[in-house]
């Protein structure tokens, strides 16, 4: 399988408190081709380990035009902002997080991407026999 570059962007968010307040973070933006579907986004707080979720690249990418999502993860385009930011919402038993990202950011990452797997071509990036080998025992 021939070997592409990892997609790396930093992106400053604003972690929603309240209607008036949010803390400025700081989140990398991760793509690999060799894992074409998702993309990390790993998140760096106060405390020593960073915080990293995976998120489904077409997911984010339709969060930059409409509503999407359901359970863990929901995106969608900030209303009467113009494409200015869109909304990330995480969660999980330990509690949600509403983030504030500037799409510009997102959308620049995206055409990165999508300039080394285009979307619809993620299963020929695939190692398969890798993937199938890793849902038997070893032995």
């Amino acid at each position: 399988m021939e070997s592409l570059k990892t997609v790396m962007q930093g992106v400053a968010v604003q972690l929603v408190i309240s209607r008036t307040y949010s803390l400025s973070v700081c989140m990398s933006l991760r793509y690999e081709p060799t894992d074409p579907y998702v993309v990390r986004a790993v998140f760096f707080t106060d405390t020593d380990e960073p915080v990293e979720w995976v998120l489904g690249r077409d997911l984010l990418a339709d969060g930059l035009g409409s509503s999407t999502g359901c359970g863990d993860i929901r995106i969608w385009p900030a209303v009467g902002r113009g494409d200015q930011v869109m909304y990330i919402v995480l969660g999980s038993p330990a509690g949600t997080a509403l983030l504030e990202v500037p799409m510009q950011d997102v959308r620049t990452f995206l055409e990165n991407t999508e300039a080394l797997v285009p979307r619809g071509t993620e299963s020929g990036h695939v190692d398969w026999n890798l993937e199938l080998a890793n849902l038997f025992p070893k032995g």
